[in-house]
């Protein structure tokens, strides 16, 4: 990460608005559009005062439309600009499915790369709030197996800018998560233009008993479980994915194969999704040191009700983490070959 050295207290919307602003300043062929970001500045304010600052031509408001949208993205982003769209929730993402899939993720393939898909897609995912069956959900799993297509999620405000500014710098289509659980988290970010790498894990936190990997609310709910952990004498390590496609698998694997004890913490449901992938990947590469199976915290299988009540039992919390650590340090373990 490079920047200013001074830092400063900041919510993540305030990081990602601040990218988005150093981003238009720094890139004249970058544009914004999306449904109510331009006066109203979002429905969760991350494009506030923009509008104001760069004008409608730059700060563009839309129909009811995901397909308009992305297509006009996937379109301009040929020509040579550089669209950062929001989409309002994940779920509708389903509403713009071919435009990102058959159009952006295959656009540098399909033309050789005479053509760019230098674009990104704003979304706010993941549950925990009572939003119910359409504007909960955790979508990662419904883009993983795209080749072409770039996925970031960052967990803290310092992270959010660094990675939303690396993707707007990116020459490959970026599906970018926002975890609505997170928006109001507060961090030290710096000041400044700084970029954080796409495709890179963070060690959130050192241990040497069992490796966590977790991504977006997961990681906070993870360095809380450490912390109680820690009080029991067990030394947890914590990765923080970031970038869930392509992940940083090095990371992961060298972790787990200090540590012989690995915990997928994942709110999307069990099936098909990053849970599967990771243990698949941990389960492969890392069997002669792992010491146990490897255990996996996830949703349940089941869309996300209104009810909070009904909700919290749907969504991983931090003692389901914690749980399944114990698990992984006191379930039958067979000697390292």
């Amino acid at each position: 990460m490079t920047g200013d050295s001074k830092v400063k207290k900041r919510t993540m919307v305030k990081a990602l608005n601040e990218a988005l602003d150093l981003g238009m300043e720094a890139f004249p062929e970058m544009f914004l559009i999306g449904e109510d970001i331009g006066e109203m500045g979002g429905d969760f304010g991350v494009t506030r005062k923009l509008w104001a600052k760069y004008g409608e031509d730059r700060v563009r408001d839309t129909p009811l439309s995901e397909a308009a949208i992305i297509g006009a993205c996937v379109g301009s982003a040929m020509v040579g600009m550089r669209p950062v769209a929001e989409i309002m929730f994940a779920d509708f993402l389903g509403e713009c499915y071919d435009q990102i899939v058959n159009n952006a993720a295959k656009l540098h393939y399909m033309f050789d790369g005479q053509f760019k898909a230098s674009l990104v897609i704003r979304t706010a995912c993941g549950g925990g709030f009572g939003g119910g069956p359409h504007h909960s959900q955790s979508v990662e799993g419904w883009f993983l197996n795209v080749p072409g297509l770039v996925i970031v999620a960052p967990s803290n405000p310092v992270d959010a800018k660094g990675l939303l500014l690396a993707s707007i710098e990116s020459d490959d289509p970026v599906l970018f998560l926002e975890h609505k659980a997170l928006y109001r988290a507060k961090g030290e970010v710096p000041e400044g233009y700084y970029t954080t790498p796409l495709g890179t894990a963070a060690v959130a936190r050192q241990g040497t008993d069992v490796t966590v990997v977790a991504t977006m609310r997961m990681v906070p709910m993870a360095l809380e479980a450490a912390e109680v952990l820690a009080e029991e004498g067990v030394s947890v390590e914590v990765i923080d994915l970031r970038t869930i496609r392509p992940y940083d698998a090095d990371t992961v694997v060298d972790s787990v194969r200090r540590t012989g004890r690995a915990v997928v913490a994942n709110e999307a449901p069990a099936v098909g999704g990053l849970g599967s992938e990771l243990s698949a990947r941990i389960s492969q590469d890392c069997f002669h040191e792992l010491l146990g199976p490897v255990v996996r915290v996830d949703g349940l299988d089941t869309p996300i009700p209104f009810s909070v009540e009904l909700e919290l039992l749907v969504l991983p919390e931090a003692d389901r983490v914690i749980a399944a650590i114990r698990q992984a340090m006191t379930q039958p373990t067979r000697g390292r070959q």
